[in-house]
């Protein structure tokens, strides 16, 4: 055990669980007041808080546990912090939330404003930098960067970067065939915002999504429920705007609940667009590991299929 300043910094000889490593080094804490101590995000693996207790630490890795009142906790009903370092922060965002706001000036809360005050209550000074975007009604797992030279790199070689995106959808109807791939041209019509799909090349930007039907529900009632309900995993070889929407609606199977592409909240047993960005994996700009996040599918769209 090695004291640096108000830290104490503790060096993982084997493999374990975070919760365990930490009752064993911290003098018998009970793990109540290591729960504690994660709750209020006092702990950092490396250089990235961790408020996991079943985190797996590896032989070689540093753990640092602040002595003072840790870092400014985020909450909000509509974003939560998965993963936080010096150089980025992942978080899970709620639909019905923008990234960043349509228009410059406009007052609505964002996933942009919310962390912007998250960081300035750490340091008055600190930025926030949007990598990339999800839809407002789209849910799932979100990028930021804490710098803005950070957030050029990572927009210019995001394909590079990205190892693994895989999306949750909520579909109308039974694709045919369950497991494949769309392949196709999009092109977007600046007056409407409405991106078209073409099966062959016809000057647009090439689009690839590979699908796999997971799990369908029984036709029932009448109408769009007469179609069933299909729950869809999506891994993106492209990122091209509104490409699952799309892509999905080509096969005339829309998202439930899409308003632009499908039936809207005709089509909805639940009041919202059913998509929803699971996994991401990608290299870290800095520290060059692959880093791997996944956020749990929202369960009304389980309960649709039942």
């Amino acid at each position: 055990m090695i004291k640096r300043k108000a830290d104490t910094v503790l060096k993982v000889a084997e493999p374990a669980a975070l919760m365990d490593f930490l009752i064993a080094k911290m003098g018998g804490m009970a793990r109540s007041s290591v729960k504690q101590l994660l709750g209020q995000r006092r702990v950092k693996v490396g250089n990235a808080i961790q408020t996991r207790h079943d985190f797996a630490l590896k032989a070689g890795d540093v753990v640092t546990v602040s002595s003072g009142r840790g870092n400014s906790q985020l909450t909000h009903p509509k974003l939560k912090i998965v993963y936080e370092d010096d150089d980025l922060i992942v978080v899970n965002k709620q639909p019905g939330l923008l990234t960043v706001a349509a228009t410059p000036g406009s007052s609505e809360t964002t996933a942009y404003s919310i962390l912007r005050a998250y960081v300035k209550k750490q340091n008055a000074r600190a930025g926030i930098y949007v990598v990339h975007r999800l839809d407002r009604e789209t849910s799932g797992l979100l990028v930021f960067a804490r710098s803005e030279e950070l957030q050029h790199y990572m927009r210019e070689y995001w394909r590079e970067l990205v190892t693994e995106r895989t999306y949750i959808a909520l579909a109308e109807g039974v694709l045919n065939p369950r497991e494949g791939q769309i392949k196709t041209w999009f092109t977007e019509d600046k007056r409407n915002a409405m991106v078209y799909s073409s099966p062959v090349d016809d000057g647009g930007d090439l689009a690839i999504t590979n699908y796999k039907t997971l799990r369908v529900s029984e036709a029932k009632g009448e109408g769009l429920e007469a179609k069933g309900y299909s729950l869809v995993e999506l891994h993106l070889e492209t990122g091209r705007t509104n490409q699952i929407r799309v892509h999905l609606a080509s096969k005339g199977c829309p998202v439930v609940g899409d308003r632009k592409y499908g039936h809207g909240n005709e089509s909805s047993p639940i009041d919202r667009l059913c998509l929803h960005a699971k996994v991401l994996a990608f290299i870290h700009p800095v520290t060059e590991k692959t880093v791997r996040f996944e956020s749990p599918v929202p369960k009304e769209f389980n309960r649709v299929l039942v």
